[in-house]
């Protein structure tokens, strides 16, 4: 439940406050300030802080880089020397911080340096866009404040357009909920050699969280008493984030390699749709949630300038090339869809979740979708986002239920994508999943109510790193599923990522999966893998 000074602080801010005016930058620039008590005004107002005054590490949260381009790398970090307190130890001023990029780890071959300015209006994130790099090469980066220097950095730039580069290994992972177990995943991804990490949704939860961190009963500390309630305002979710990136496994994955993030619902608040919040609150009230949650995001990850939020709206869809082989189209299934039929949860299908005009995507992204498919050239056409796919029926009988939240429940637009995918001679799609906390391999079937039909692409779907908590091989619902949906070639339920390499001829998935998440430090292990050939789509045994 919301805390109620909270929910207060916000409907006082969202009083007389309509989308109208809120789409406005002052609108919502005032709405905001309100919320947090901040100076409107923007960073001109800001003084200068003396670096050398930071006594403390600023570099607690690590660093990481994001999008990569052929000629170009996003690296990000934000100074915290106490990021469990508001304002993360540091006065609100601006702090300049400088940054090296380098051919090497121990520097000697500096390619590029330069500095920026950690902005208190962004809680002190720096995003610097480094362009004219060589395409195709591995970098090394730190940055530097005052006496202070963070840790190492590897980055890449991705191919050039035109490459005919014949391999790429990309990592899928999502759902991280801290309070359900360590990012241990995070500490064997961080040793996988992987070129890209596509993080696919939930990358913080909403809940609160306990002084012993939930699951993780870490007797070594206490946490904040702030952090044992719901997140609402800005600086809820920017505290969040301080708890999150602390985590040295997560920080060591974002060091090691350069993600593309996209967000799923908790970001924000469980299953919202579009401006629709999960609960019954005033819709001001929850754009208003929404300006701060995707606010903090942004200042949170490594994500270039266009897709800096204005209010409660940020452009999260793009498209990323790896050469020839491979167009990633990220998509964001959250911001503009419609509301969940029958009221959300699983249900059977019937006119209210098969109306025609129902979408996932939004009209705009849709067309985007599909217009960058009839361009394509990319042997490998890859859709990173966030919710199941293929169909998904409950149990073998005709009684069975479809989850109102996934595709499932937005039969009409997944047909769209199906048929746009048809007419752009899309031979080789790929489909990259997080959500449902178990990891699942599909065969995209062209109609699913008939198994014999044509196998139009794959589904690898990645379990979560640690939400469900330990999960195990063979869920309850293993069984049942298994048997009801016959193009579903792969169901565990343990928590881990999954490592998808594709080639010229054919692209291999491994599911890798850590016994427990309560306790740190457990193995690693692959639980199944497979391939699908170019030409050939649809999932066989490795």
């Amino acid at each position: 439940m919301m805390h109620s000074s909270h929910q207060q602080e916000l409907r006082d801010a969202a009083r007389h406050l309509g989308r109208r005016r809120f789409l406005t930058i002052t609108g919502a620039a005032a709405a905001l300030a309100f919320s947090v008590n901040l100076p409107a005004a923007g960073t001109a107002s800001a003084a200068e802080l003396d670096a050398r005054k930071i006594g403390e590490d600023p570099f607690t949260l690590g660093v990481a880089s994001g999008d990569p381009l052929p000629d170009s790398v996003l690296l990000w970090t934000r100074l915290a020397p106490r990021p469990y307190e508001t304002g993360s130890g540091l006065p609100r001023a601006r702090v300049r911080v400088g940054w090296e990029l380098a051919r090497d780890e121990r520097f000697s071959r500096v390619v590029r340096r330069g500095s920026a300015t950690a902005h208190p209006e962004f809680d002190h994130s720096v995003h610097v866009e480094i362009k004219g790099l060589e395409a195709d090469r591995v970098f090394y980066y730190r940055f530097r404040t005052g006496n202070w220097t963070s840790p190492t950095g590897r980055t890449r730039t991705a191919p050039a357009r035109g490459a005919r580069n014949s391999a790429l290994t990309l990592a899928a992972v999502s759902c991280q909920a801290y309070h359900h177990g360590y990012f241990t995943a995070y500490k064997h991804l961080a040793q996988e050699d992987v070129d890209v990490v596509f993080h696919l949704g939930d990358y913080l939860y909403e809940y609160a969280v306990s002084a012993r961190g939930g699951a993780r009963n870490d007797t070594r500390r206490t946490l904040p008493a702030h952090f044992n309630r719901e997140t609402v305002t800005l600086e809820d979710y920017r505290l969040r984030y301080g708890l999150y990136k602390s985590d040295p496994d997560l920080r060591a994955a974002h060091a090691a390699h350069p993600f593309v993030v996209t967000w799923d619902d908790h970001e924000t608040e469980n299953n919202y749709a579009g401006e629709i919040p999960e609960n019954d609150v005033p819709p001001a009230e929850f754009l208003l949630r929404r300006a701060a949650a995707y606010r903090a995001y942004w200042e949170n990850q490594p994500l270039r300038a266009p897709q800096r939020p204005t209010g409660p709206d940020m452009k999260l869809y793009r498209r990323l090339h790896f050469g020839r082989l491979a167009q990633f189209d990220i998509l964001d299934t959250r911001q503009y869809r419609s509301d969940q039929a029958y009221g959300d949860g699983w249900h059977k299908p019937g006119p209210e979740s098969e109306n025609p005009s129902r979408t996932l995507t939004g009209a705009t992204q849709e067309r985007w979708l599909l217009n960058g498919w009839r361009a394509s050239h990319a042997t490998w056409n890859v859709v990173p986002q966030q919710v199941t796919f293929a169909q998904r029926r409950d149990v073998p009988t005709d009684a069975y239920l479809l989850s109102m939240d996934a595709w499932d429940g937005y039969p009409a637009s997944r047909e769209r994508v199906l048929k746009g995918a048809e007419a752009a001679r899309i031979d080789n799609l790929m489909v990259l999943t997080g959500d449902v906390h178990v990891g699942y391999g599909f065969d995209l079937k062209r109609d699913f109510d008939d198994p014999s039909s044509r196998t139009v692409g794959t589904e690898i779907v990645a379990t979560s790193i640690t939400s469900g908590k330990n999960g195990s091989d063979k869920p309850a619902a293993w069984n049942n599923q298994m048997r009801a949906n016959p193009h579903m070639r792969f169901f565990n339920g343990r928590r881990g990522y999954a490592v998808i390499t594709l080639g010229a001829q054919r692209a291999r998935a491994d599911y890798r999966t850590v016994s427990a998440v309560t306790t740190p430090g457990a193995p690693l292990a692959t639980a199944g893998s497979f391939v699908t050939e170019v030409g050939n789509q649809g999932l066989t045994p490795a």
